[in-house]
């Protein structure tokens, strides 16, 4: 017994002196890292902002930055700093089942974003292995780099043309107008307890027939075809509801719920339903509809690639389309509920832009893909909704090489911030939006502010640089049509609910455009109510 309890005594004191020398470790790097940036301002936290750990924890001075920190304080971390680039650095990073001291540069300067994201000889690459849980459906454009994203890009990007913005826009119109006639016929007020229920319907559809060759209509009869347990509108419709939790949820635990069955389901049946649309679509003599699934796979064609050019996989191509679609739906769902809520809560801006569709389109006939350059309006309050409610918070890199950047503080005054190898950089998308540098009253909601000329460095709901986002004229496209043909016939304005009685105008504005990021940004909660024009 003396023995056995000297060798637990023993063994705990061996445990001890590891961990003691693990902690003294983990302070060097800190340390080590803090000046190795020069001790430049900012976040200093025991949990990383990257970490899993940091999704565990709500924010807590010094522990943890929370992992909505970036939307929730916006350009506030830099004023109090006076500059547009600060640093966190962290003494527990968790990789690998062992921790490790972290650190990050967070940016808000746009001449610095600029740098970055156009820098070529792979100086600032994506962090790959923060994205590498969106290829379960397969490899693709989001998580690659170098000549594998170049593969990639060469044959996806012809699917994004002027072809497929017209189909786009054709389909969204017709979507409105079938809406209009179907489902709200008849009624002179409809109402929603939360828009998304509306707008993820649109988008839901404006990808099955822009992006699949499949229109769905709001009275589609629910027969499951022959092979399959679910309809594709079904299938579509769950996966982008629950996009999260196949990111979240390892496959081996998606079948200890209802939900999470239904779930795995839904996955199952869409990568069948994308299988079997390559496979006619590779056999089908018919001729290219534009839609973004034919040009991608024509642009995959044989006859298409060169000699020393490798076609995509199967495993590839639905990969990408998964991503280019069904992710982009999500945003795109977003970001029109946020616009119409900030319509609604500005009526006289969407008097403005009421008056400004009539001005284009006099005797009310339906707007067609070449009036899109003239309804101006529609998409300036599309593009506003994306600064003030950008979909992603951070756009990741990470420094190849030991380097500088140079910036004015707030004083005016040039500063040179170290950057070395190895550093990731977080480019803080609402710190960008809402830099007073670049936007006058970056907190009001001014459309007009893309009327005329605006800084496009500034502006980052689509990336920017050499990844810039493909499918951003599918996404403006479709957000313009929306809003022409809805506030055309309609008006909209907020529920009144009678628990919100005696609410002042700003906690209505906080409670409607509260939003939260997950995955991407959305809004908590957006009751509306829409009134037929007389």
């Amino acid at each position: 017994m003396i023995i056995t309890g000297l060798s637990l005594e023993t063994l705990a004191t061996l445990v001890s002196l590891v961990c003691a020398l693990r902690a003294f470790q983990l302070f060097l790097d800190f340390r080590r890292l803090l000046e190795s940036i020069h001790h430049l301002p900012g976040y200093r936290t025991i949990i990383d902002h990257l970490s899993v750990l940091e999704c565990l924890f709500p924010p807590i001075p010094l522990l943890n930055l929370g992992h909505d920190h970036s939307w929730l304080l916006k350009h506030a971390p830099f004023a109090e700093r006076g500059l547009d680039i600060i640093s966190t650095v962290s003494q527990w990073f968790y990789v690998a089942c062992w921790p490790k001291a972290a650190g990050s540069l967070f940016i808000a300067d746009a001449n610095v974003i600029k740098d970055v994201v156009w820098s070529r000889g792979g100086r600032f690459p994506k962090p790959l292995g923060r994205y590498a849980i969106l290829a379960f459906f397969g490899e693709n454009i989001i998580v690659s780099e170098g000549d594998q994203w170049k593969r990639y890009r060469k044959i996806a990007a012809p699917a994004f043309s002027e072809s497929n913005n017209t189909l786009v826009w054709d389909a969204t119109i017709q979507i409105m107008l079938d809406l209009f006639d179907t489902m709200w016929a008849g009624q002179e007020e409809v109402v929603f307890n939360h828009s998304v229920d509306l707008t993820f319907q649109i988008a839901l559809f404006v990808i099955g027939a822009a992006g699949f060759g499949r229109p769905i209509t709001w009275k589609e009869d629910a027969v499951v075809p022959l092979g399959h347990q679910l309809t594709f509108k079904d299938a579509i419709h769950t996966v982008t509801q629950d996009l999260t939790l196949a990111l979240l949820v390892p496959r081996w635990a998606m079948g200890l719920t209802k939900r999470f069955r239904r779930a795995r389901l839904a996955f199952d049946e869409l990568h069948r339903y994308l299988t079997e649309m390559i496979h006619e679509r590779q056999v089908s003599q018919q001729e290219d509809r534009h839609n973004l699934l034919s040009s991608l796979l024509s642009a995959n064609d044989d006859d298409n690639l060169s000699k020393d050019e490798v076609k995509l996989s199967d495993s590839e191509l639905i990969g990408n389309i998964f991503i280019f679609l069904v992710a982009g739906h999500e945003t795109t769902a977003h970001t029109l509920s946020f616009a119409f809520a900030l319509l609604a809560l500005h009526p006289d801006k969407q008097e403005e832009m009421y008056q400004h569709i009539k001005r284009v389109l006099p005797d009310g006939r339906i707007p067609t893909y070449n009036d899109m350059p003239s309804l101006a309006y529609s998409s300036a309050v599309f593009n506003e909704a994306l600064r003030m409610f950008p979909p992603v918070s951070v756009v990741t890199k990470v420094s190849t090489e030991d380097t500088t950047f140079t910036l004015a503080d707030a004083n005016g005054t040039m500063k040179t911030v170290v950057v070395p190898k190895g550093l990731e950089l977080a480019l803080d998308v609402p710190g960008l939006h809402y830099n007073p540098k670049y936007w006058e009253d970056p907190f009001s909601f001014k459309p007009e502010r893309f009327l005329g000329e605006w800084n496009r460095d500034a502006f980052l709901s689509f990336s920017g640089g050499h990844r810039g986002c493909l499918g951003r004229k599918f996404a403006e496209t479709e957000g313009a049509a929306v809003l022409t043909m809805l506030i055309s016939r309609y008006t909209i304005s907020i529920k009144d609910e009678p628990q919100f009685v005696g609410e002042t105008y700003e906690q209505r504005k906080a409670r409607v455009l509260d939003a939260r990021s997950i995955l991407t940004l959305a809004p908590t909660r957006l009751p509306l109510v829409f009134r037929r024009r007389i």
